[in-house]
C-alpha cells in the first residue's frame, strides 16, 4: 500500500504584526510598518474615547529633527506642522529658584547647523489625533481599542490572547506598552532600574513676552525646570521636583501654584499664568535586559525610559520605530521569517547600545545638577562654560540634541 501523502497544516495568520500599546510608538511603528506592506494589529488597552480626549495628557514632546523626518516619512507631519513651534535656541543654566541664574550658561543656536531647527515642540493633543486618523485611513492597520493582553505566546508564530476572549496570530509581536510592558514580563525579559524620588509637574502658561523659540532649561537642586516654546505666546513646563514637595505643590490650587512656580521660572516673559489642566509624572530610570526574545520586539519606553531632563524620551522611541521597521522591511524583501531572534536581533544591536548611553547620560546628568553641593555646583557651571567656549563640541551636542548623530535609519535620514 502507498504511503499516504501528508499535507502539512498551515498557520492562519490573522496578521503580519502584532503591537500592545496604542499611546505613541505604537501608532508609528503601525503606520510606518504598513506603509512598508504589512499587515498590522495594534492592540490598545484604552477606549477611543479616552486617547481623543484632549484633556487625557497633558505632556507636550520635543521633536528633534530626526524625529520630524520619521513623521514626515510616514505622512503625520502634515496633519501637525501647523501646531508645531519651532525650536531656535535651547539654554541651559544652574541656579536656585528667586537667585536668577548662574552666569554660566549653555547656549545652542540651530544658526550653527544646516539642517534648520533643532527640533519642534508638539502637544501631546495634536500628535495623539493625528496618528488616530491616520491609522483609521490606513486600510493594513487593524485598531482593536479598548481591549487588553491576558497571554501571550511565541513559538512558530506569535499570538496573544485578549481579555475579551478573541485571539490574534501573527509573525511577530511588539510591545510598546510603556515602563511596566506586560509583553515584556510575559517574555521573560528583565529590566535594570530605579526611582529617583522625583515627580515631573506638568502644566502650560501662558506669558505676555514672545519666547522666541527659545527652550530654557534651568537646573535647581530639587530638579529641573523646563521651559519650552509652544505656538502663541505659550510655553509648556515641566518641573522636576523631589517627590514630597512635588505631592504638595501638586495639591494647591492654581493660583497658589502659579505663585511656587514663579520664583524658579523669573520674569524674563512677564507675567504669566496658567492655561488647561495639571499633571504629575513619576521619575525614574528602566532599561530593559534586553530589547527582544524570540518573535518579540520592545519599543520605546517598553524598552528604555529615561529621565526627561534633556527631552529625549519619546525621540528615543522614535528613532526604535525607524529602527525596526527597517530591519523588519528588510528581513521581509530578503525572505526571511520577520520574527526569529536571528532577524531581531540586527534591531537589538543597533538600537540597544545607543539607548543604553541615553540612559547612562541622563541618569549622570540628574544626578550632577539635581543638588545643591557647592564644589558640585562649582565644577558643573564651570564645565557649561568651557563646552559654551568650544564651538567644535557646542556644535556636536546641537547635532544630538537634533537627533542627527550616529547610524541614523532610512526614515529619519
Amino acid at each position: 500500500m502507498d504511503n499516504p501523502v501528508r499535507v502539512p497544516i498551515l498557520q492562519v495568520m490573522d496578521t503580519d504584526i502584532i503591537i500592545v500599546g496604542g499611546g505613541l510608538n505604537g501608532p508609528a511603528l503601525a503606520l510606518a510598518t504598513a506603509q512598508a506592506g504589512f499587515r498590522v494589529t495594534i492592540i490598545d488597552a484604552l477606549p477611543l474615547d479616552t486617547r481623543k480626549n484632549p484633556d487625557f495628557d497633558g505632556r507636550s514632546y520635543a521633536l528633534a529633527l530626526g524625529s520630524q523626518r520619521l513623521l514626515k516619512s510616514i505622512g503625520i507631519w502634515p496633519a501637525i506642522a501647523d501646531d508645531a513651534q519651532p525650536m531656535l535656541e535651547i539654554k541651559v543654566t544652574d541656579g536656585r529658584a528667586g537667585e536668577g541664574p548662574s552666569p554660566w550658561i549653555m547656549h545652542f543656536d540651530h544658526a550653527e547647523i544646516e539642517e534648520g531647527p533643532m527640533g519642534y515642540m508638539i502637544e501631546d493633543r495634536h500628535l495623539r489625533r493625528a496618528f488616530l486618523d491616520a491609522m483609521a485611513a490606513e486600510p493594513l492597520i487593524t485598531h482593536l481599542a479598548a481591549e487588553t493582553v491576558v497571554s501571550q505566546s511565541t513559538d512558530t508564530t506569535a499570538q496573544v490572547a485578549l481579555a475579551s476572549g478573541k485571539t490574534v496570530t501573527g509573525k511577530v509581536l511588539i510591545g510598546c506598552d510603556g515602563r511596566s510592558s506586560g509583553t515584556a514580563t510575559r517574555a521573560g525579559i528583565t529590566r535594570t532600574g530605579w526611582g529617583y524620588d522625583q515627580t515631573a509637574l506638568v502644566c502650560c502658561v501662558e506669558h505676555e513676552q514672545p519666547h522666541g523659540g527659545i527652550a530654557h532649561q534651568f537646573f535647581m537642586p530639587g530638579g529641573p525646570l523646563a521651559i519650552l516654546p509652544l505656538t502663541g505666546n505659550r510655553s509648556a513646563i515641566v518641573w522636576s521636583e523631589e517627590a514630597s514637595r512635588a505631592k504638595t505643590l501638586a495639591a494647591l490650587d492654581d493660583d497658589a501654584f502659579l505663585d511656587a512656580l514663579k520664583p524658579a521660572f523669573g520674569s524674563f516673559l512677564g507675567q504669566i499664568s496658567l492655561t488647561g489642566a495639571r499633571f504629575t509624572y513619576p521619575l525614574g530610570l528602566t532599561l530593559a535586559d534586553h530589547f527582544v526574545a524570540h518573535r518579540v520586539a520592545l519599543v520605546g519606553d517598553a524598552a528604555h525610559g529615561v529621565h526627561p531632563i534633556a527631552g529625549q524620551g519619546l525621540n528615543a522611541g522614535l528613532r526604535d520605530v525607524a529602527a525596526l521597521a527597517e530591519v523588519l522591511s528588510e528581513a521581509q524583501r530578503r525572505g526571511e521569517d520577520i520574527g526569529t531572534t536571528l532577524t531581531l536581533d540586527r534591531y537589538q544591536t543597533w538600537r540597544r547600545p545607543d539607548a543604553a548611553k541615553l540612559a547612562l547620560a541622563t541618569d549622570t546628568f540628574n544626578r550632577l545638577f539635581s543638588n545643591d553641593n557647592p564644589l558640585i555646583r562649582a565644577a558643573r557651571d564651570i564645565g557649561m562654560g568651557a563646552v559654551n567656549a568650544m564651538p567644535g563640541l557646542r556644535r556636536r551636542f546641537i547635532r544630538e540634541a537634533a537627533g542627527l548623530n550616529g547610524t541614523l535609519p532610512a526614515l529619519m535620514r
